[in-house]
Order: structure tokens, then C-alpha cells, then sequence
């Protein structure tokens, strides 16, 4: 989610003038502020107070008159839970911060450096930072090349050896031994899907878009197709979420199948469109927009969210809160296994989500089997997958894609097949244990001595293998083996979907 700048070599986040977000304490959230989704889809008013003190007195003060809502609405229905605003959310909802976020916009936009310095001084505030863009693809030093060029139309017929990613990380292999589970779905937080497209249309869910931007607040970006208008159609109007999409879900026809077998995809389009250099189209988001949107997805059960973007700490002030805090905070509680791209920057530095604890950050590779020089490197990046030169679904037709956007989706769709396989011996499995699997089982590249780059490659077809190990040895430890016993015990035979 970097912002987009000449050059394409952006280091800050374009804030949304006038907008902030504002997490309060547990317990310190009013039940008068109604939800974002009851004042766009019901035409609920804003609220014009939070707190009637020292809040109100700062947000008046800095930025003159402000309204109020609550970023994200409750888990419950109000037909299942039947009391007013705030009491509607869950614990888990209360004590992940997701239930306390309030998006708060003020008249005058040039005091809110002044009042985020102040609100965060408040005892009752826990967090506050400004609304910013972010896009998709990342943006960074090999951005001519790699950050907005990473999609060139392709025939498939015409490609050599369209398989050669799969094959490289062994995911055919895989989905013979596990085929993936329909009532295992993952979620694609992008700029959504084409919804008609051949190879795509047997596998989606019922998906939704969450994008709500105002062309005169997005620093001078031409916005195109719809930016206004949330509701139940992910759209796709750029191509980068289609080519994720592709490679978690193709049905096969005319490009390699998804790797995600038999699991469901839900896409929630939490990017919209602008246009770059050349009328390059690249997608564009306010943060509120993708964690709103985000929040959705997790309470719709999906069980494996890939994210494709990311927000720079570089382009962040040392005190500012990490982007998506409160929102992985909630996936991880609810027990969703993250998968977000490292960057595209070349350099040995953080993105957010993929930075964040918990997530499972994915660089690439390329047909050598060695990192790409566009991987962003870190302590904090897991393993790699392939990322350059990726058959896949285009907006019309297919593309050939490169980034570690695309690298992301194979590492999703063994997460997929992962969540499956546990499913299948009836064994919970999260986003910690789903990235110790990955790790244990990752092949080295094929040059010693690579740094930043994670463990290795994915080998989807070792990673089913050490997870059925680690059920059979705590199954065995269950019953009273001694470790010694069961240290070397053979994959489950697991009956397998036909």
C-alpha cells in the first residue's frame, strides 16, 4: 500500500486531508456513534460528539467541526444480539481494538498534525493516526520494471512451460495428496476480481467492495471506473486482484489450475482504480477502506486471507502506529491464517501487514531458484514463492505477472490446502502453526548464503507431509506413547476427497 508519487519512488503515504482514525480504550467507546455501514447504506446521521469533553474540545479546536462514525460494524446482527451500538460487538472484537476504531473527519484539514500530537496524549485514547492512500502494486526502486510494468497480456498457447511454478514447489503433488476442502475458503483483500472470466467463475464466493474515495481528496490521482459506490460487486478494474486470483483459483482450462484445488475464493475489493505513467492503471485505497473491508471478510469465515499490498515503515513517523494493527489483531483471534507480499522495493526493510506478528511474509523467486532482486528482504519475511513470469487470469484474457504480489497466492493456496488437510483429521490449525510447517519444510534456494529472504522455497507437498506428522505425534502423545515411540511415524493415510 505504498502511496504513488512521480518516479514511483514514494517514501510517504498521501494523507487524506482531514481524516483520522482514532482507536479509545477498552470500555471508553459512547453508544451514540452509529457504524459506517448504517450511515452509507441507511443514511444514518454522523455523530457530531464522541465524548463531550476534552475529545470534542481538541477536535474542535484543531480541526473546527468534525463527524464521527465506527470504522467497522458488530459480528452479531442486531436481529441476534438486540441492544445498542458498542454492546453489540463480541469480546473478541472489544479486546482486539476492532469494536473501539473511530473514523472522525474535521472541516479544516491543515490542524490535524496538531491534533494527532495532542489526541494521543489523552488517557483515554489508545491510538490515532492519519488516513492515508495506499496502492497496489508496491512501488520501490525497480518500480519501472517491476512495480507498475508486472502484467503483460499473453496468449497461454504461446508460453513455454507454463507450469513451471507449480511444478517448482511442488503443488501438483500436493493437490493429488490433498485436494483442498470446499468449506475451506480463502479471502483476496485486492482490487477485487473479474467476475465473468472463464477460469474464475466455477470457484468464487459472493464477494463485496468496500472502496469509498472522493476524487478531490486523493492528491491530484485521476480515479477511474467506480470509486464511490460500496456494495456486492468486487469488479476488478485494474487486473492486479484477478491475477492473484488466478493463481489461488483457475479452474485449468487455459492456464495451470489454482493452486487452492477445491477451496472457495472470496473477493472483497478493497482497491479501486487510478492511472499512473501511460495510463497504466494501478490500485488505490484509503487505509479505513482495507481494514473495513478486511473486518468483513474475517466475519465471513474465510479461513486464509491473502494480502497483496503494503504500507513502507520508512514512509511512517517513528511514532506512528503500524498500519492494520487492530485488524490482524482480529484475524489472528478468530483464528485466520495471513499471508500478505514482502515488497517489490529490492530493499531490507519492513511493509505493513506482512511486517506485522503473525503474518506470514512471502518473497520471490524466480526460475533459477533464487530470490528476485525486487523481493523486499527482512528478518520478518517467512520463505518465497515463485514471482516472476506467472501465467495467470487477466482482465481480458491472461497475463504473465511479476512481483512478489504474486508470489503471495502460492504461499495462500498451501496455507489452503494446509487448513484442508486439518480439517480433514478434524485438528485446528492457525496462522502460527500454518508458518512453522512452512519454515520446517522450506527447500533452499539454489545458492547458499542468501540473506532476508526467509527459509527457502515452499514445497506445498513436504508441507502436508510435516503437518500430518505433527497430528500423528500429538495424537500419539495424547494417548500415551512415549516421544521416542512415534518420532518417526509415517504421514496419516488420511481418506482424501475423490
Amino acid at each position: 500500500m505504498t502511496s504513488f508519487a512521480q518516479g514511483m519512488r514514494l517514501r510517504r503515504p498521501w494523507q487524506i486531508p482531514g481524516r483520522l482514525l482514532l482507536t479509545l480504550k477498552l470500555g471508553e467507546v459512547p453508544e451514540h456513534i452509529p457504524g459506517l455501514r448504517a450511515v452509507i447504506g441507511y443514511g444514518t446521521e454522523k455523530a457530531d460528539h464522541i465524548d463531550g469533553g476534552v475529545i470534542d474540545r481538541l477536535l474542535r479546536h484543531h480541526g473546527d467541526v468534525f463527524r464521527v462514525t465506527r470504522l467497522h460494524s458488530a459480528r452479531r446482527r442486531r436481529v441476534e444480539r438486540s441492544v445498542p451500538g458498542a454492546r453489540r460487538f463480541d469480546d473478541v472484537e472489544q479486546i482486539t481494538g476492532v469494536a473501539r476504531v473511530l473514523r472522525i473527519e474535521v472541516r479544516d484539514p491543515a490542524g490535524v498534525p496538531a491534533l494527532l500530537q495532542a489526541l494521543a496524549e489523552v488517557p483515554v485514547v489508545d491510538r490515532v493516526c492519519a488516513d492515508h492512500l495506499c496502492h497496489g502494486p508496491f512501488a520501490g526502486p525497480f518500480a519501472a520494471d517491476e512495480g507498475m510494468a508486472d502484467a503483460t497480456r499473453v496468449d497461454p498457447r504461446k508460453v513455454q512451460d507454463p507450469h513451471w511454478a507449480r511444478e517448482l514447489i511442488h503443488l501438483s503433488q500436493a493437490l493429488a495428496y490433498e485436494p483442498g476442502d470446499a468449506a475451506t475458503v480463502v479471502g483476496l483483500a485486492d482490487t477485487g476480481v473479474a467476475l465473468e472470466h472463464e477460469e474464475l467463475d466455477a470457484r468464487l464466493r459472493a464477494g463485496f467492495d468496500s472502496v469509498d474515495l472522493d476524487p478531490a481528496l486523493v492528491g491530484g490521482l485521476t480515479l477511474v471506473g467506480n470509486y464511490r459506490r460500496r456494495g456486492n460487486e468486487p469488479q476488478d478494474e485494474v487486473g492486479h486482484g484477478t491475477g492473484c486470483a488466478g493463481i489461488l483459483a483457475a479452474h485449468g482450462r487455459d492456464i495451470p489450475p489454482g493452486g487452492a484445488g477445491a477451496c472457495g475464493l472470496t473477493p472483497v475489493r478493497v482497491l479501486g482504480a487510478a492511472l499512473g505513467p501511460g495510463d497504466k492503471r494501478f490500485g488505490v485505497g484509503a487505509l479505513d477502506n482495507i481494514d473495513a473491508g478486511m473486518k468483513r471478510l474475517i466475519d465471513l469465515n474465510v479461513k486464509v486471507i491473502n494480502m497483496s499490498f503494503g504500507t513502507p515503515e520508512s514512509a511512517l513517523s517513528a511514532d506512528a502506529p503500524r498500519p492494520h494493527e487492530e485488524i490482524i489483531r482480529y484475524a489472528l483471534a478468530r483464528g485466520v491464517i495471513l499471508v500478505a507480499a514482502s515488497g517489490n522495493s529490492g530493499l531490507d526493510e519492513r511493509f505493513y501487514p506482512a511486517a506485522h506478528d503473525g503474518v506470514i511474509a512471502v518473497g520471490a523467486i524466480d526460475r533459477s531458484q533464487q530470490p528476485a532482486a525486487f523481493s523486499t528482504r527482512g528478518g520478518h519475511v517467512a520463505l518465497c514463492a515463485p514471482g516472476r513470469d506467472i501465467l495467470t487470469c487477466g482482465l481480458r484474457g491472461y497475463q504473465s505477472a511479476t512481483g512478489t504480489s504474486f508470489a503471495s497466492p502460492f504461499v495462500a493456496a498451501v496455507c489452503a490446502l494446509l487448513a484442508s488437510r486439518a480439517q480433514r483429521r478434524a485438528w485446528p490449525i492457525d496462522s502460527h502453526e500454518a508458518r512453522e510447517v512452512l519454515v520446517e519444510t522450506a527447500r533452499p534456494f539454489s545458492r547458499a548464503g542468501v540473506e532476508g529472504c526467509g527459509h527457502g522455497m515452499v514445497d506445498a507437498m513436504a508441507a502436508l507431509h510435516q503437518l500430518d506428522r505433527r497430528i500423528d505425534r500429538d495424537m500419539a502423545e495424547g494417548s500415551g506413547h512415549a516421544p521416542d515411540e512415534i518420532e518417526e511415524v509415517e504421514p496419516h493415510p488420511a481418506s482424501v476427497a475423490a
